[in-house]
């Protein structure tokens, strides 16, 4: 399995699949099991898309066959379940191109990398995407040494240290309540003292406000920071009416939700309603031959933006994609409970 390529290399594959989440991951074993090998290509360091990026150790409810598995663990099982096709992951880079050409499709990357396929997948969520970044003087620095964070990974890294929460919906919330179990201190900021978040959940953060486990810090917003080298030693928050103060923090975290983009797939002529990639439901083709657009980036009439939904329509893509790599080859249809788990040797 390769993590990254030299500028100079190019990969031939039959499928490049463009996003490595859960939706991703699985279309590389369905290729797998039609005998088809995939590479996988992901802006994110990391598999797994949102998953990994927003949720990664809350738990998801609506995966057969899992009564609950958190972000993470569904990322992994994935990968596992993979793993015996041998897929090519090219991560922390972002398709800056794409052309056909005789054989198919020539693809290539914010690193240079270049990826010739005979179809292409596009599983890329909501497109390309990134945190909205407070308008703090030195950020950047901050950022830089992981002291402002837009993502919780692990909660464990976060034991015994000052940490302030910015913002006033789910995610804020929720890391408000499940930090506040290893972590030093909690503070949550925001600008009014309603927040968006399900009743629950401020049920619980109202009852730990009262006992003095997360101090909430409003109506504020965020000011400033405080610190020397991109090592934070305090968070300054601010009222509308010129009220200031200081927070003493390790690690803060602003969650203003996402800035989401189509990126360079805006210009491929794929039939977009919506920033969306309008597809046949049959089986998942676009309005460019050759290229299927599966899971939440996915849309035709009736769409569930379901996890299985995305599944449901990597088998479909990878399907009508076998003429394509196979064309004197006829597929008959067999149920993996017949066939096994070939491998990507076979």
């Amino acid at each position: 399995m390769g993590l990254e390529s030299s500028m100079s290399e190019v990969i031939t594959t039959d499928v490049a699949i463009i996003g490595a989440g859960p939706v991703g991951l699985f279309a590389v074993f369905e290729a797998g099991m039609l005998g088809m090998k995939a590479v996988v290509i992901d802006a994110l360091d990391a598999l797994g898309g949102q998953c990994t990026a927003l949720y990664p150790e809350k738990p998801i409810y609506d995966i057969p066959g899992h009564p609950a598995i958190d972000g993470q663990g569904l990322i992994g099982q994935l990968e596992i379940q993979a793993a015996p096709f041998a897929p090519y992951y090219l991560l922390d880079q972002q398709v800056t191109h794409l052309g056909t050409q005789e054989a198919g499709f020539r693809l290539r990357t914010s690193k240079g990398a270049v990826v010739e396929a005979r179809a292409v997948i596009v599983a890329a969520g909501c497109g390309a995407f990134g945190p909205n970044r407070p308008p703090l003087d030195g950020l950047e620095a901050y950022e830089e040494a992981k002291t402002v964070q837009y993502l919780v990974r692990r909660r464990e890294d976060y034991r015994d240290k000052k940490i302030v929460i910015a913002g006033g919906g789910d995610s804020a919330v929720d890391w408000a309540l499940s930090l506040v179990e290893v972590a030093e201190s909690v503070s949550l900021v925001h600008r009014r003292p309603k927040f968006r978040a399900a009743p629950e959940s401020l049920r619980k953060l109202d009852d730990l406000a009262k006992a003095g486990a997360v101090d909430l810090v409003v109506p504020y917003q965020l000011d400033g920071l405080e610190g020397d080298g991109g090592i934070l030693n305090g968070v300054r928050v601010a009222t509308l009416d010129g009220q200031k103060r200081v927070i003493p923090a390790d690690v803060l975290l602003p969650f203003y939700g996402l800035a989401m983009t189509l990126g360079p797939i805006a210009d491929w002529g794929l039939g977009l309603d919506h920033n969306h990639i309008a597809v046949e439901q049959r089986n998942s083709a676009t309005s460019v031959p050759g290229i299927f657009a599966i899971g939440d980036i996915a849309t035709y009439p009736g769409k569930l933006k379901l996890i299985l939904s995305g599944f449901a329509e990597a088998a479909a893509a990878a399907h009508a994609i076998h003429p394509l790599v196979f064309p004197d080859k006829v597929l008959h249809f067999e149920y993996s409970t017949t066939r096994g788990v070939p491998t990507a040797a076979q």
